[in-house]
């Protein structure tokens, strides 16, 4: 009979610290450490009873590796899209050879986890294994899980980010695998190889950014020195080599005979609340160029963050994208939006006034303006703007509705 182990303080603040540390790795910007990256790849096939790759390929981020990843598994010919011509041969003649064998994602990394996870879950039975979660991976998972959503996002439009259509001419490299891209027409469909490269990036082993579920066996399988629990608490022995690649490499994809490597990010800007954002240039960027712009997450054309530093009204009611016009008016603030265009006066009563501005293929700003029903110190009152539903036509009802109430139940003089 199994003996559950107690979640003690001590375990407790083990898990937390892991925790910590590999939440540095997983938005880690120092350049990989390719030697060690190397070492571990070959750990982690000796740990799945694979014959060590013969050959390792560098690329300089995901977005080259899912190209590499897609070369490898269908051929040239599943990349003839408009844009990427030039970038696949760039790819094709690093990788050299199309002859890399079968993907072994999930000997590698799939099954490694799957069977240190059972014996975790043995180990700590299910409220332990929840409590020592919540102190590691779920801390960490929904950032990098939304990182990880944007990244596979960006790579997938890597198919439709050009206007321009495909070359007539067909790309040539002094390499057979370039060679073989000569006879394969230029007019792939873009919708099929979004796909496809997103499809790919699922076959990745991510690195870094399996930092939320490696954390908790490094915890349990790796000890800090001097730790007053002693010995590891798991074998974790079957997961040291993809550790160590997560520690010094970005991405990777593993194929019988050859293993697809990539560079960390260069750039890597968050907000409060652990989310993609920059207000000038790139929120997440890698050596090649390939990079994400977000503005407290929300994906933002490359010029975006210049233009919220100048922000006008006119600029505001310019911009197509409903979505980014949004944004822009959250920045600008509502309020001063309102004052500062020709906003329509709706109604007016004791309780404030009612103030509309459509806006172009989105619904209508609506706002009541009220003075606080508390003096300052000296003596004055703020005004204060309430954004309310389009609906609402009336002053009263919208403060009503901010309260949660219908205009005939409001009463402004219990309202404290």
């Amino acid at each position: 009979m199994t003996t559950t182990l107690a979640l003690t303080p001590q375990l407790a603040a083990r898990l937390a610290e892991a925790a910590t540390r590999w939440e540095q790795t997983a938005v880690s910007v120092a350049p990989a450490d390719r030697a060690s990256a190397e070492d571990g790849v070959r750990a982690a096939y000796r740990a799945a009873g694979l014959p060590k790759p013969a050959r390792f390929v560098w690329l300089d981020s995901p977005a080259r590796g899912a190209i590499a990843a897609a070369l490898l598994t269908c051929g040239p010919g599943a990349l003839r899209a408009a844009g990427l011509d030039d970038l696949v041969a760039d790819v094709l003649a690093t990788l050299e050879t199309l002859d890399a064998g079968r993907p072994v994602r999930e000997a590698v990394r799939t099954r490694p986890w799957e069977q240190a996870r059972a014996r975790a879950s043995e180990l700590l039975g299910p409220s332990g294994w929840a409590a020592a979660w919540a102190l590691t991976g779920r801390e960490l998972w929904p950032g990098v899980d939304r990182l990880v959503g944007e990244i596979r996002r960006g790579i997938g439009q890597l198919a439709t980010a050009h206007d321009s259509p495909a070359a007539e001419a067909p790309v040539t490299h002094s390499s057979p695998a370039a060679e073989a891209t000569a006879s394969v027409p230029a007019d792939g469909d873009r919708a099929e190889i979004e796909a496809l490269l997103r499809r790919v990036t699922l076959d990745a082993v991510l690195g870094q950014h399996d930092a939320a579920w490696l954390c908790l066996f490094d915890a349990l399988g790796r000890p800090p020195e001097g730790d007053v629990l002693g010995p590891p608490l798991l074998d974790a022995s079957s997961l040291a080599g993809l550790m160590q690649v997560s520690r010094a490499a970005g991405w990777w994809w593993p194929f019988e005979r050859v293993v697809v490597l990539t560079e960390r990010p260069v750039v890597h800007h968050r907000d409060e609340l652990g989310r993609l954002h920059r207000a000038t240039g790139p929120a997440l960027a890698y050596p090649d160029g390939f990079a994400l712009h977000a503005w407290h997450g929300m994906p933002v054309p490359p010029h975006f963050g210049a233009a919220m530093a100048d922000l006008s009204p006119d600029r505001i009611r310019a911009e197509p994208n409903a979505e980014l016009r949004r944004v822009m008016l959250e920045h600008y603030g509502f309020d001063r939006y309102l004052t500062e265009s020709d906003a329509t006066r709706v109604h007016q009563d004791t309780t404030g006034v009612l103030w509309r501005v459509d806006l172009a293929d989105d619904e209508p700003l609506v706002m009541v303006e009220v003075l606080n029903s508390t003096p300052e110190p000296d003596g004055t009152r703020r005004t204060y703007f309430l954004r309310v539903p389009p609906w609402v036509t009336t002053a009263r009802e919208g403060v009503a509705w901010t309260f949660g109430l219908r205009p005939e139940e409001y009463d402004p003089s219990r309202q404290t």
